[in-house]
């Protein structure tokens, strides 16, 4: 008979659902579903609603949730002995900077990259990521709006919109390196066997549409498929997260380098497989802490 564990559920704040607000409140509520069904006891609420109680009296919260006072709170709760996934740390790991930062030096192939200030002047900058243009991505958090990630074929473009982040309150930026070759997304549910791949471009399965107009049109180059899972696999363990997905760069020689890497994405494309699999990954990690943690006391 299966353990019963109870579990707060917080959603994700519409804002960090750029263009997949549905997408993302669906595969949360299939996973809460699932759950319910393997005997979890899940009460759900919003992000307010999480940080406007005093105390959580579950032992177990499983959030979508990317607010940065959330993440600060879930941080506080998990040092307390709250089994939290995706982990407070994690989240906050995937902030564009931190990110970048954690990728690089973890050894996980990935563009060449510098985080600047964006009232820096960006000429030293552009010359050092020679190609066909870079990369400006917001440091501070996720891509929210279409202008948080931007491509700029010149040094003039390029300090424009780093001049622009500046404007907005941004004070950090990433300069990455283009990257020619295909766009693969890809969804993974860490210690399960589940990878989900696919060519967005070919399913009109997108935030943005920047790649799609500066790249050439999808080649199918061969590339290893077990090299990019465990590859993707090391990079969430460097990340601390165990629901994510990403986006990768295929090039002619079959090479890849990651560029991005989410927690929690919509998992649109296959969400019935991978609200099974995230389902059996968090009543399995929240039942073996809860196991260890009272043998422990």
């Amino acid at each position: 008979m299966s353990e019963m564990i109870s579990i707060l559920g917080v959603t994700r704040k519409n804002r960090f659902s750029p263009n997949h607000v549905g997408n993302d409140a669906a595969i949360f509520n299939e996973v809460v579903l699932k759950l319910t069904e393997k005997g979890a006891a899940v009460e759900i609420c919003n992000e307010d609603e999480f940080l406007a109680s005093d105390s959580v009296k579950q032992g177990n919260i499983l959030t979508m949730g990317r607010t940065k006072t959330l993440v600060k709170k879930l941080q506080s709760l998990q040092n307390n002995g709250v089994h939290v996934l995706n982990s407070g740390f994690g989240i906050e790991n995937c902030f564009r900077k931190n990110m970048t930062l954690k990728l690089l030096e973890g050894g996980i192939p990935y563009p060449k990259s510098i985080v600047i200030s964006t009232v820096a002047d960006m000429q030293s900058i552009f010359e050092k990521l020679k190609g066909k243009g870079v990369w400006i991505k917001r440091g501070d958090f996720h891509a929210i709006h279409k202008e948080d990630v931007t491509f700029a074929a010149s040094l003039k473009e390029a300090q424009h919109i780093l001049n622009e982040y500046a404007l907005r309150g941004i004070k950090e930026a990433v300069i990455s390196e283009h990257l020619a070759g295909d766009l693969l997304k890809f969804y993974a549910v860490r210690d399960t066997d589940f990878f989900f791949y696919f060519y967005p471009y070919e399913h009109n399965h997108h935030k943005y549409d920047l790649y799609e107009q500066i790249n050439d049109e999808v080649v199918h180059f061969p590339f290893d498929l077990a090299d990019l899972k465990q590859v993707a696999n090391r990079a969430a363990e460097v990340l601390d997260v165990h629901i994510y997905g990403g986006d990768v760069i295929i090039d002619s020689n079959g090479e890849f380098h990651i560029i991005d890497l989410n927690d929690w994405p919509s998992f649109a494309p296959c969400r019935a497989e991978a609200a099974e699999a995230i389902a059996q990954m968090v009543y399995h990690k929240f039942t073996e802490k809860n196991q260890n943690a009272e043998r422990t006391s």
